[in-house]
């Protein structure tokens, strides 16, 4: 762990970044692309909506490889504004009693990179992805629901978004389907590998090939959760029985909403679902980065941001 800042932490929750993807849909590293007028990241959209809504430390899950250029551009800013630490995702931080397999060279997934925070998280805290929008009003949502959930264990949230909002313009996505319960809880996410809107709708591809409707009012996941602590005590045992059954396959990933899944399945958790307000955007294909572009500048033109973000982009 790296702690690049000296402010103290605030009161309000911890928001983890997962930016340790290496983007191999998307041909590089999307957590640097610069989106904004000034040559802003997304992410660092995602830190100023957070920090207006509350949350106090950043928590950024990075590799170790990537630590400077990372630093570099976006986090110069951030680490001014708020305490800011690096966790470093590696292949061989597995439990005790389990060695990297000798040809493993891809990461581990999302439930490991999350894994890698344990002991630095000390309250309720949110997950995000560095690649993604959500804007200000997720945050606002969950800031409002990990106050109230400080004092429980195995009550968690997550924002959901509607299916026809996620869409690439420029090919298919892998989005998790959620499926609600008629108290608005979560009651499992089925991932589809393949999503991409047709003319006549949002179709998603069987295993077999075949394209099957699916409607575009479905609400997905986009990897925006809220947790206390007590979720790494079943992240470690979920990586267990991961590694003990896909540990020697290369391509295998442990991925957070599977390891959430399980939860519930044996009643182990529940998950509030919080519906988004606005659009989401975010970088999947290299194509994406013109739309993105454009969603910002609209959102700066109407006032939602100053430009540049955090003030002269040369600033030390």
């Amino acid at each position: 762990m790296t702690t690049h800042s000296s402010k103290p932490a605030g009161p309000g929750p911890q928001l983890v970044v997962l930016a340790a993807g290496v983007g191999r849909r998307y041909g590089g590293g999307k957590q640097t692309e610069t989106i904004g007028p000034f040559g802003e990241t997304i992410v660092e959209y995602s830190v100023y909506d957070a920090l207006r809504q509350g949350f106090a430390e950043v928590i950024f899950v990075i590799r170790r490889e990537m630590e400077h250029d990372f630093r570099a551009g976006t986090c110069r800013f951030v680490e001014e504004r708020t305490r800011t630490r690096y966790m470093f995702q590696s292949l061989d931080d597995l439990p005790e009693g389990f060695e990297l397999p000798l040809h493993r060279s891809k990461p581990w997934g999302t439930g490991h990179a999350l894994r890698c925070v344990r002991g630095a998280v000390d309250g309720p805290f949110a997950v995000i992805n560095a690649d993604d929008f959500y804007g200000k009003h997720c945050y606002r949502a969950m800031s409002d629901f990990l106050a109230q959930a400080s004092e429980s264990r195995g009550r968690y949230g997550i924002v959901g978004f509607r299916l026809a909002d996620t869409l690439s313009e420029h090919g298919e996505v892998a989005r998790g389907i959620c499926e609600i319960t008629s108290d608005g809880s979560l009651g499992g996410i089925v991932e589809r590998a393949r999503v991409r809107r047709f003319p006549e709708g949002v179709r998603y591809a069987t295993p077999k090939g075949d394209w099957k409707a699916i409607p575009g009012e479905s609400v997905v996941s986009m990897n925006m959760w809220g947790f206390t602590p007590d979720l790494f005590e079943h992240l470690e045992a979920e990586l267990r029985v991961f590694l003990e059954r896909k540990g020697t396959d290369p391509e295998a990933e442990l991925y957070l909403p599977e390891v959430v899944g399980s939860l519930i399945r044996d009643g182990r958790a529940s998950v509030k679902v919080l519906r988004a307000e606005g659009r989401w955007f975010g970088l999947t294909n290299r194509e994406d980065r013109i739309a993105a572009r454009r969603s910002i500048r609209d959102l700066v033109e109407a006032g939602s941001y100053p430009s540049p973000l955090w003030g002269p982009r040369d600033a030390g």
